[in-house]
């Protein structure tokens, strides 16, 4: 047996029942032979509650402090599993991410791993502990700040650890039996999927599917890290996330071949705005001057949509769409440099959201688009911007229309589970 590196949610931690059954879980895998290193998130709405805290104090927190609060709810969830573990007749050391060995730029609130020297959970291991680590958290490799990963953190420690420790498998543990073919909570039909490659999971992560972050999924697929997603609250089997090598390898086992499907999935987002540049001269460098001014302001973009100039003026209008977070920063950097970039003015529209077509057999299977398009248009969905690569399509519409949206294309493509309704256990999606 050999070593695995399980990860849970704040929902499955989320009291003192849950921690003492995620407990028990971690137990039950030590038994079996396997050596257990255990990434764990802030238990609940823990996060959002210190956010809220922080808020209240200061309109600005400065971001050092700020991620010296947040990590605080990890390293409470840690110590009480490592507590409720050593109750159960097993020892436990618990760790935070610096005496993890997890090493990250100096970005403070989306700071970004740089290395993992995990040779203190080497050390609890050899020793027969089960290591628990808090997740989201690291420290920078020049100041030896405290910092946080941003979204997702807890689910790229756990990646990143299993790639430090050559782990056979990186468990995440959530609140839904695996990675569905849209997201349970909108559509009830939704099938889980039993395996998806890197890059199909890859487009569903970057299009808003919330079980597996983005950043989690590239670094597993850069390390060949297999991902199991499973629910902390069943014993099902959940989705494996893998290279086709490893597939390869099953069918070797004596599983019957699976052509993989040409949909994977349908996702959606409605934390994106979309900006829009009016009146940009259309001519060499306006673009990059554009985009130069939202990196400079450390700002990530997702779509984006340049119109056809108009004749008569040479102007043209530039669409894209980023985190509404970001969206404050996006415009007062921009409106900074209106005069060097030389456009006429700035339109903000929240109120979107984004629905994305996933699946790696598109490429080879014409009239996807064309039936993409209809099942929108027999919604009465109307589409502002279109975004496409070899494996998927994205639109972006109003908010109110997402789920029908969502539903309509979901059925489209006959992914619609013919068995009972999908369960989501905590509610929470994390």
């Amino acid at each position: 047996m050999g070593l695995v590196v399980q990860k849970y949610g704040g929902s499955s931690v989320a009291d003192a029942e849950g921690i003492k059954r995620v407990a028990k879980r971690i137990v039950e895998a030590k038994k079996n032979g396997h050596q257990v290193v255990v990434v764990v998130s802030a238990m609940g709405d823990t996060t959002d509650e210190l956010i809220d805290l922080a808020e209240q104090v200061s309109p600005m927190p400065s971001g050092r402090e700020f991620d010296m609060l947040l990590t605080a709810g990890e390293r409470i969830s840690m110590a009480l599993l490592a507590m409720a573990i050593k109750n159960l007749g097993h020892s436990a050391q618990s760790f935070t991410g610096s005496q993890a060995g997890v090493i990250t730029d100096s970005v403070h609130n989306k700071a970004r791993i740089i290395d993992v020297t995990p040779g203190r959970i080497r050390t609890a291991l050899d020793e027969g502990n089960i290591a628990i680590v808090a997740g989201f958290q690291g420290v920078s490799q020049d100041k030896k700040d405290i910092t946080t990963l941003g979204r997702g953190g807890s689910d790229t420690t756990a990646v990143a650890l299993a790639a430090a420790l050559d782990a056979e498998v990186c468990e995440i543990y959530t609140d839904v039996d695996g990675v569905f073919t849209a997201d349970p909570r909108v559509v009830k039909k939704a099938r889980k999927i039993d395996w998806i490659a890197f890059e199909d999971m890859l487009e569903l992560a970057a299009s808003g599917s919330k079980v597996l972050l983005h950043r989690c999924v590239e670094y597993a697929r850069r390390y060949d890290i297999p991902i199991h997603v499973r629910s902390s609250f069943s014993g099902h089997e959940g989705t494996w996330v893998s290279s086709e090598r490893l597939v390869h390898q099953t069918q070797q086992q004596g599983e019957k071949p699976v052509e993989q499907a040409i949909i994977s999935g349908v996702a959606h987002d409605t934390s994106e705005a979309k900006v829009t540049v009016v009146g940009v001269p259309d001519k060499p460098g306006e673009a990059a001057a554009i985009f130069r001014t939202i990196s400079d302001a450390e700002i990530n973009i997702d779509m984006i949509v340049q119109n056809v100039s108009a004749a008569a003026t040479g102007l043209t209008d530039i669409s894209f769409t980023l985190p509404k977070a970001e969206g404050r920063k996006a415009i007062d950097a921009l409106e900074k440099n209106r005069a060097g970039i030389g456009f006429d003015s700035l339109r903000y529209d929240d109120q979107i959201g984004k629905i994305s077509l996933v699946g790696a057999g598109m490429k080879t299977n014409p009239g996807v688009t064309a039936d993409f398009f209809k099942a929108l248009a027999d919604a009465g969905v109307n589409i502002e911007l279109i975004s496409t690569s070899e494996i998927r399509i994205s639109v972006v519409t109003r908010a109110d229309d997402v789920n029908e949206a969502v539903r309509a294309v979901h059925t489209a493509f006959g992914l619609d589970s013919d068995s009972d309704e999908a369960v989501v256990y905590g509610g929470t999606g994390r």
